[in-house]
């Protein structure tokens, strides 16, 4: 627990400074809050998507919604992709901290350095922190670039 101190400067004023609390934060004595952990789902399904939000030369986002994976409150939606449906050798993730108080969740993956006018194949995922996979995997969908 933070307790206020008071200093005396040069002119002899006294001052209750924040400067202080400051201090201690950032120096690591207040603990951080940790989010909850959500009661894990019996089985993790998609129930939107995946779908294309946004298509540009170089990128494009794919976005899908599952109910809440649950376990630990950090999660990442991953997306395996590539030019070839049996070849899904590219891999992008995306950090995201479940709502323990949402029955599903959003996930949002960017995927970058993509060539122009090119059909590329994926497949979405979803993990915890840990890398064990939440166990919900689509089938293999395609997008061509612009």
């Amino acid at each position: 627990m933070f307790t206020p101190q008071k200093t005396r400067w040069k002119d002899g004023r006294r001052y209750v400074t924040a400067v202080i609390l400051a201090i201690s934060v950032l120096g690591g004595s207040l603990s951080a809050q940790e989010s909850p952990t959500t009661p894990k789902a019996a089985q993790v399904r998609i129930i939107q998507g995946p779908k294309i939000e946004l298509a540009k030369e170089h990128l494009t986002i794919i976005n899908w919604t599952t109910n809440n994976p649950g376990g630990s409150p950090m999660h990442y939606g991953i997306v395996h992709y590539g030019k070839d449906p049996h070849s899904l050798i590219e891999t992008a993730k995306s950090p995201i901290r479940l709502n323990p108080d949402h029955s599903s969740t959003a996930f949002r993956v960017r995927l970058d350095n993509l060539e122009p006018r090119t059909t590329y194949y994926y497949k979405v995922d979803s993990m915890e922190a840990t890398g064990k996979s939440d166990g919900v995997k689509s089938s293999v969908n395609h997008f061509t670039t612009p």
